[in-house]
């Protein structure tokens, strides 16, 4: 059974595209969360809830969560290790039914080990820091997914929070996934609540850089990133096209006057995969 619980977490992590933040000390909140439209809820014992509100939070955490469990998977950002609230977090999360743990300023496979090893949970390592960024590959490798705290990790280094200027980074963690066998990682905020444009442009450029999702701060983000992170109706339907010019078996075929092979193939299998995980 333990066996099953555990692989049953893992799965919902690996499918989350959009998950959507919470405060943990606004459970009134929650349910209007689990019913906004994202595929998971992320309830926020770290940033979102001040210092002197945080025992409170966890303390209310078993019974807020009960009315709404089973709408959504649901995760919870724990405070980080090394914080005076870090093993309440764990010890009030373990009996939970979440579908994991965020680990913010995750920066070791051991800080994932041992969150995993107390809890009985699967982790979403946050890697928001330079020393994080170079231990990516081993913090996966002991992480169910990465994720990327990209304005912290910008404040970290004292650099701008820019596209061009977070290019290595984007690419390091689509990497050090990659090599793990994870599903792919999901990217920093956007901090623009309203501006649809802006949210989907910033949805698109982290799903070219080879992200799988979007961590979402507000309800109102969430139609924008999912029409960011979802294809474009001409991407899937040269998809379909190249899917169904190689049902005869052909190793090597042209579509739309390209040579289309096995790379070409699995390119256009990810993309109706994509499709079909942004509805």
């Amino acid at each position: 059974m333990k066996d099953k619980t555990e692989k049953d977490q893992a799965g919902a992590i690996d499918r989350i595209t959009l998950p959507l933040f919470v405060p943990g000390d606004r459970p009134e909140r929650f349910a209007k969360a689990m019913a906004a439209g994202a595929d998971a809820v992320i309830v926020d014992l770290e940033d979102a809830v001040a210092p002197d509100a945080k025992e409170r939070a966890r303390a209310g955490l078993a019974e807020a969560l009960a009315p709404v469990t089973g709408t959504v998977p649901v995760l919870v950002r724990i405070n980080a290790r090394g914080t005076p609230w870090h093993a309440g977090d764990l010890a009030a999360c373990a009996g939970l039914p979440l579908a994991g743990l965020v680990l913010p300023k995750a920066e070791s496979g051991a800080d994932c080990v041992a969150v995993r090893e107390e809890t009985g949970l699967s982790v979403v390592a946050l890697v928001e820091s330079a020393r994080g960024l170079r231990n990516a590959e081993e913090i996966a490798m002991a992480s169910r997914r990465l994720a990327f705290g990209s304005i912290d990790f910008a404040a970290d280094l004292g650099i701008a929070h820019e596209r061009d200027v977070l290019l290595p980074a984007r690419f390091a963690l689509a990497m050090a996934a990659r090599l793990a066998g994870q599903a792919a990682p999901i990217d920093g905020v956007t901090t623009a609540l309203r501006e649809e444009d802006v949210i989907a442009d910033d949805c698109r450029h982290a799903v070219a850089m080879g992200f799988g999702g979007k961590l979402i701060i507000h309800p109102a983000q969430i139609e924008a990133a999912r029409k960011g992170c979802a294809p474009s109706q001409g991407e899937c339907d040269w998809a379909r096209r190249v899917l169904s010019a190689v049902e005869g078996g052909a190793a090597a075929i042209a579509v739309d006057g390209a040579m289309v092979d096995a790379p070409v193939i699995a390119r256009a299998r990810r993309i109706l995969e994509r499709a079909a995980a942004t509805v």
